[in-house]
């Protein structure tokens, strides 16, 4: 696939790079992600984001649908079209909510969110505003329901998601890989609310 990202992938070579080529085509459908190529100029970078990346996943206090849902909330607001991908792709692999998922995009327009999923993506959006917008009403109510070490635990998962994404936009790393195509899912609702977001992967 020919890149457009903003730095060059670099080739990724010697042993280390064998090692995590293998690990990525093991995981992602046989495909060596583009992200990958562009983070090898700087292995130092790479590895603290595959490690923090590691840690956030293991987390448990808040549910893996909702954080799914936050995390593909702040990719469609930012532009992320492979972050979406992705995540769709991962959802999938989990075993999550797929109908829900592939929503994310339409989430204000889609009638299949409960309450407080709808909550969790709002404060997904209002903490990836710049100002964040975060109101004192939405955490009370999310406080209500997830309890504190959820809440605590999804808002760093939306921060680390910002993270992500503001990384591969900036970096040019925006187009889908194609992941969530490639294991026969559905295509993503295109989003229609803001200007500038990701389109459908």
């Amino acid at each position: 696939m020919a890149s457009n990202t903003r730095i060059p992938p670099a080739e990724i070579t010697g042993i280390k790079g064998a090692l995590i080529k293998r690990i990525a085509k093991k995981n992602l459908m046989g495909r060596v992600p583009t992200p990958l190529g562009v983070y090898w100029h700087n292995t130092k970078v790479l590895k603290a984001s595959f490690a923090l990346g590691n840690k956030v996943q293991k987390w448990d206090a808040c549910d893996e649908n909702l954080k799914s849902f936050a995390h593909m909330a702040v990719a469609s607001l930012i532009g992320c079209a492979w972050c979406l991908d992705f995540n769709y792709y991962r959802a999938h692999n989990e075993n999550l909510d797929l109908k829900k998922a592939r929503a994310v995009p339409r989430w204000r327009e889609s009638d299949v969110f409960t309450p407080l999923e709808r909550d969790v993506m709002a404060y997904a959006e209002a903490m990836s505003q710049t100002p964040p917008t975060v109101t004192d009403q939405l955490s009370a109510r999310l406080l209500e329901q997830l309890g504190a070490a959820a809440l605590v635990e999804l808002t760093a998962v939306i921060a680390f998601a910002n993270f992500t994404t503001r990384v591969n936009v900036a970096l040019g790393i925006h187009e889908s890989d194609g992941l969530a195509e490639a294991c026969g899912l559905k295509p993503l609702a295109v989003p229609t609310a803001q200007p500038g977001v990701a389109s459908a992967s």
